[in-house]
């Protein structure tokens, strides 16, 4: 509880002092502080479902994540993250809410029509990335490595055009995040805490921004490449291990700060090293199919380093060189607290005083997971490069704080705590990036 109230105080001092300083010296660049957001109390066509979604996993999640079959809890984990994040997007509306939200002037579908050839974009992409270059790319786009734009150039070649099936795409893939989530939880931690933190991860205030974000995409990669990590090692299964380093791959060029998953992984081979040592072969497929991404955009022309160095002078010579690093180095940690709720808060705290009384078990063991990604947090915060708009780029590591929420005892006025957040954001805010 303390925790929580802790988390309460952080986003309201936040709040108060971020408005202060957008009034006094217009330097945030948010209306709402520190959320990216605008005040707009609305009602929507989304509204009575995402109600009801709520209502449902407050009273029956606890209990159905309990009893049902495992494979059947996997099945239900991501129908629910589905249907939450979906309807929370319809408190806005399609259009505005879902269709139109990855083609605004920033975002990736703007520049659809400069991939007709995709070699020779490839190897012209870091030209496009800072300002005052001919034709520079959206903010979107060059801040991120080029597998994010061409994910959707690919949505676009095999005829999903268009706003809609972008949105739908990133909500789908990125629902399942939480499933890769329980899975690794369950392989490194034992399946009891996997179903207790199972609730926690689809109800979460985090599919405000996941429905619709390509982060929420990328959320569900980089998710995907540890929780594979851990089947390789736990099972073992060297097809799992090329798959792990396959996504990670991904993810690396999905998001140049997603690099900080290798964290994750690094807590993930800590768990298992027993496992590693009496199978070291397994880290060759890992580190083949680690490769491949990689090798393909290097042969493509792009420089993922060159591509890091000009996004640094992209990001100083915009809004990024105006906000304050010395507020929004504490109010990124509120923009944080707000999407992974006030339960997480809690949890972090109950995780915490499990490593410091140097506990073992499988609490321990949750324990060193989450925190290894509350590590990449803090690492990410403390960079500069993440000013603002945390509440969505931080998505792929919110999910990896959601499961410290399987060591409160009383898990439904926590689950009903987190729905009610996110309830009131998105319907009192209305969120944007």
């Amino acid at each position: 509880m303390y925790a929580a109230a802790a988390a309460v105080l952080l986003v309201t001092a936040a709040v108060v002092v971020g408005r202060h300083i957008q009034q006094v010296h217009r330097t945030l660049f948010v209306h709402w502080p520190p959320l990216f957001a605008d005040w707009d109390p609305h009602l929507g066509p989304g509204t009575p479902a995402a109600l009801a979604v709520a209502a449902a996993t407050v009273s029956l999640g606890p209990a159905l994540a309990a009893r049902l079959p495992w494979r059947g809890l996997l099945a239900a984990a991501w129908g629910t993250a589905l249907a939450w994040i979906v309807s929370l997007a319809l408190v806005d509306g399609w259009q505005r809410g879902v269709a139109g939200r990855l083609t605004s002037r920033e975002e990736y579908l703007r520049v659809i029509g400069r991939f007709h050839d995709i070699p020779a974009t490839l190897h012209d992409f870091t030209r496009h990335i800072v300002s005052g270059t001919p034709h520079p790319w959206p903010a979107h786009v060059a801040g991120h490595p080029p597998a994010a734009t061409l994910t959707f150039v690919l949505l676009d070649r095999i005829g999903l055009r268009g706003g809609g099936w972008a949105g739908m795409f990133c909500v789908v893939v990125g629902a399942s995040g939480c499933v890769a989530v329980l899975i690794a939880v369950r392989a490194l931690a034992g399946e009891a805490l996997a179903r207790r933190a199972a609730p926690f991860t689809v109800l979460a205030p985090a599919a405000v921004w996941q429905g619709v974000s390509a982060d929420g995409y990328f959320a569900a990669v980089a998710a995907w490449s540890v929780a594979l990590l851990a089947l390789a090692l736990t099972r073992p299964s060297p097809w799992a291990a090329a798959c792990s380093g396959l996504l990670f791959g991904l993810t690396c060029y999905l998001s140049y700060g997603l690099t900080l998953f290798a964290l994750a992984g690094v807590a993930v081979l800590l768990l298992a090293r027993r496992e590693l040592r009496a199978r070291p072969v397994l880290l060759l497929p890992l580190l083949a199919g680690l490769a491949v991404f990689p090798a393909v955009f290097t042969l493509a022309g792009f420089d993922w380093w060159h591509g890091y160095r000009l996004l640094t002078i992209r990001y100083y010579q915009g809004v990024g060189g105006i906000r304050p690093y010395g507020y929004w180095v504490w109010a990124d940690l509120a923009c944080a607290a707000v999407i992974a709720g006030p339960a997480t808060a809690a949890g972090l705290r109950r995780t915490g005083a499990v490593l410091l009384h140097r506990r073992t078990g499988s609490r321990a063991r949750l324990a060193l997971l989450v925190w290894a990604v509350l590590l990449a947090v803090l690492v990410a915060d403390l960079s500069g490069m993440s000013k603002a708009e945390t509440e969505r780029i931080w998505l792929p590591f919110a999910l990896w704080l959601l499961p410290a929420c399987a060591l409160l005892p009383r898990p439904r006025p926590w689950l009903a705590a987190q729905a009610v957040l996110a309830l009131l954001v998105n319907h009192l805010l209305l969120t944007g990036w």
